[in-house]
């Protein structure tokens, strides 16, 4: 199935999104190195379900304008790319879903505008302080980052021998040639790691704030990049209520797609 994609003028960038079904609004924002393709089995679940799904290609990905300058990427320029769609759409507030660096950005959003946020659903990345807590497990499956910061590169070493390193560090070859094809075009793997030069902060301690409104938070078993800890801890971030899925088996990291089912329903009972 099938949904048509509309572009937004959000902070002088193009946001390619896709919105779909009528009722209570879900916004997924995606996260590195994916598109709006990586709902592709919640968008027609919720749609279904009575839901009006909102699927944004973040700024660098997919569709979505891919600006040219690190600092284009700052995470204060990434919430503010959700508020400026949700006020584009005339949405109030929001059931919000996130997934890597969307969870990182939703958890962002979260702190900062707790009034647009009507619950939160974090895969795989937890609250930002406890993911800087996670311990050494964390900081083990963490080292991508420094790499990454290796501008020039880091991009070389990736993409040689048919993106053989990045096969190996994404351990998901079900979607290599997606996002091989999305990232050979000009500027967009660039774009993408920009995401990690321009919050390299990001992994330093620092208070942040409690989130005030109800989060679950889901990690898949044998997850490449994040430890279950992070996740596990992000409890004691939360100010509402809390509910902690963990999905075993094949789960891993892009769980939404190794195992739709499992996670719709997950999705489902919570956005009820």
């Amino acid at each position: 199935m099938e949904f048509k994609a509309t572009k937004f003028r959000i902070n002088d960038i193009e946001m390619n999104a896709v919105v779909a079904g009528e009722g209570l609004d879900v916004l997924l924002v995606h996260g590195f190195p994916d598109s709006t393709a990586v709902w592709r089995h919640q968008i027609p679940a919720l749609v279904a379900a009575g839901y009006r799904a909102i699927a944004p290609d973040l700024r660098g990905f997919g569709e979505s304008t891919a600006p040219p300058n690190i600092a284009d990427y700052k995470i204060d320029l990434l919430v503010s790319d959700l508020i400026g769609l949700l006020d584009a759409l005339g949405v109030p507030s929001v059931r919000l879903v996130g997934h890597d660096w969307g969870s990182a950005i939703c958890w962002h959003t979260c702190i900062r505008h707790p009034d647009r946020i009507n619950r939160y659903v974090a895969l795989s990345v937890g609250h930002p302080s406890a993911y800087v807590q996670g311990g050494i497990a964390q900081k083990l499956k963490s080292w991508y980052i420094l790499f990454f910061q290796i501008r020039g590169l880091s991009e070389w070493m990736v993409t040689r021998s048919n993106w053989w390193l990045w096969r190996r560090m994404m351990r998901y070859d079900p979607e290599f040639e997606q996002w091989k094809s999305d990232l050979s075009r000009p500027g967009r793997l660039t774009a993408a790691l920009n995401y990690y030069r321009a919050n390299l902060n990001l992994i330093l301690p620092k208070p942040w704030p409690k989130v005030s409104m109800p989060v679950m938070g889901v990690w898949g078993e044998g997850d490449v990049a994040t430890a279950e800890r992070q996740m596990i801890e992000s409890e004691k971030h939360v100010g509402s209520s809390w509910r902690y899925e963990r999905i075993g088996g094949h789960a891993g990291h892009w769980l939404m797609l190794s195992v739709p089912e499992k996670f719709n329903a997950l999705l489902l009972d919570y956005l009820k």
